[in-house]
């Protein structure tokens, strides 16, 4: 098959090494990393399986056109997904013998089941994760009461890097009470105080790999990030209840075999039971690897069925405007028993 890629993550994954200024070219038997002189060194220190070729940043494109016509290639596979329509017609102009083959997801596709190797990076991911979910439990009961939600989210970015030995799979998320019921909540300049509500959702990237998770706790000085919760508050505990069985309910929907839209159903099964369907407002999970939403997608929509070796997360939500939310949130490997759930 011949492909171009141009997202940093699809060419890493092709070859071990990328960069924001690349092209990676595979036609046939061969493959080509093309980039520019700022990556000499590095690029032919840890390239594998490809050919490096050094250009000056402007002669990229037609650096690749003119292998792509020596080739002889006459049908080209890309994802639209990683071109700006000025950078693709600059591309394809005047190349009107080769077929370009739309196909989206292209390289998540090929990377939706781990290997072995992939497998153990991202269990150690998750445990470098938890770890961090329980060095910034102790940094809140020992310094958080009366700490703005900048600030605690400030300190949770540089405990999750260790600061500076990891990176972050994304900016967490960390909301305190009405601002949980934000899926993707901003942090504020409201002090956390005690018999806070905290939703805390995060990942730290080892060896690019991706780790997720999300956990939702009372702010008593004695708070942790497990999934065992006391909350002195009636309706904060039922909520609670509520969502961690319906992650259970997840987890153990979550094998090979099993439609992606079957786990979402679940999950879902559970909430609307208890009279909060509406308040569940996303999808049950996505999968996750060297890009933090890769495929699968775990929707109600999705017809994928799963496989041995796929990596998702299941993280089922209830938010109430104005109140409070909570999400219970796990990155699993699907096996073709019960889920591996990782970090624990």
């Amino acid at each position: 098959m011949n492909y171009i890629l141009k997202d940093e993550n699809a060419v890493y994954y092709e070859c071990g090494f990328s960069c924001d200024n690349v092209v990676f070219l595979k036609l046939g038997s061969e493959a080509f990393f093309i980039t520019d002189s700022r990556y000499d060194t590095e690029a032919n220190e840890y390239i594998k399986n490809a050919e490096v070729i050094i250009t000056e940043r402007r002669d990229m494109f037609p650096k690749v056109r003119e292998l792509i016509v020596k080739a002889r290639i006459k049908e080209l596979v890309f994802d639209p997904k990683e071109w700006s329509l000025q950078a693709y017609e600059e591309f394809t102009k005047g190349m009107n013998s080769v077929v370009f083959k739309r196909v989206e997801n292209f390289s998540q596709q090929k990377r939706i089941i781990k290997s072995e190797d992939e497998l153990d990076i991202l269990r150690k991911a998750s445990e470098i994760g938890a770890r961090a979910f329980d060095s910034f439990a102790k940094y809140l009961n020992e310094s958080g009461l009366h700490v703005t939600e900048q600030r605690l989210h400030f300190e949770a970015e540089n405990i999750l890097k260790n600061y500076g030995e990891f990176g972050l799979s994304f900016s967490p998320i960390l909301g305190v009470n009405k601002n949980a019921a934000k899926c993707h909540a901003l942090p504020l300049l409201d002090k956390l105080d005690m018999g806070d509500l905290i939703l805390f959702d995060a990942g730290v990237t080892y060896k690019r790999y991706c780790s997720d998770r999300t956990r939702t706790a009372e702010f008593d000085q004695n708070l942790n990030f497990s999934k065992t919760q006391k909350f002195n508050n009636k309706k904060r505990q039922e909520i609670y209840d509520i969502v961690l069985k319906s992650q259970e309910a997840g987890i153990k929907k979550a094998r090979a075999g099993v439609k992606a839209c079957e786990v979402d159903k679940a999950c879902r099964d559970v909430i609307d039971a208890a009279g909060y369907g509406d308040y569940f407002i996303h999808s049950t999970g996505h999968g996750v690897g060297l890009d933090i939403h890769e495929l699968p997608v775990i929707s109600n929509k999705s017809e994928t069925v799963l496989e041995e070796g796929m990596v998702l997360t299941i993280e089922p939500g209830i938010y109430l405007p104005g109140e409070f939310g909570v999400r219970i949130e796990d990155t699993v490997v699907i096996t073709d028993a019960e889920a591996e759930v990782l970090g624990v």
